[in-house]
């Protein structure tokens, strides 16, 4: 065990990392109404097109409590829209609405400035070489996702 003191630690720092880009995106995205957390329900539904409750919170780490609250705050402001699975007709998807597309360009343009700013004094070769270990830190504590698989 490290004598260094927990400041110095990597989980430490990781943490700290991401505490901090969870607040100035929570600060920014207000001004658009949305939390991180809906913005990224949002993300998600845009990339899979629809999905129930269940695996947006298993996609977004949130609870199964947290993300139904989420998801009816994004209906309320109708950025979301919800009907039964085609597939499976007792599960209710989500889906973007024309708006929440609309909300959605904004907010990712939001997100990516904050992702540069926290980048800016990292290289190309930098970044590739940090997504690629973050990658592998995730699968090493048991995360196990499809956005793992690489870039």
């Amino acid at each position: 065990m490290s004598s260094a003191p927990v400041t110095r630690h990597l989980a430490y720092i990781l943490k700290q990392a991401q505490h901090g880009l969870r607040t100035r995106m929570d600060r920014e995205l207000r001004k658009l109404g949305l939390s991180t957390a809906q913005f990224a329900v949002l993300t998600t539904l845009q990339e899979l097109k629809a999905a129930s409750g269940a695996e947006l919170g298993r996609r977004c780490f949130v609870t199964p409590q947290t993300v139904t609250g989420v998801i009816a705050g994004l209906a309320k402001a109708g950025l979301v829209l919800r009907s039964p699975s085609a597939r499976h007709g007792r599960v209710i998807e989500a889906r973007l609405s024309p708006l929440g597309h609309d909300v959605l360009g904004r907010a990712t343009a939001i997100v990516y400035a904050i992702e540069e700013d926290m980048l800016c004094d990292l290289s190309a070769s930098d970044r590739a070489t940090l997504g690629r270990l973050l990658r592998l830190c995730a699968l090493r504590v048991g995360v196990r996702s499809p956005d793992l698989d690489g870039d």
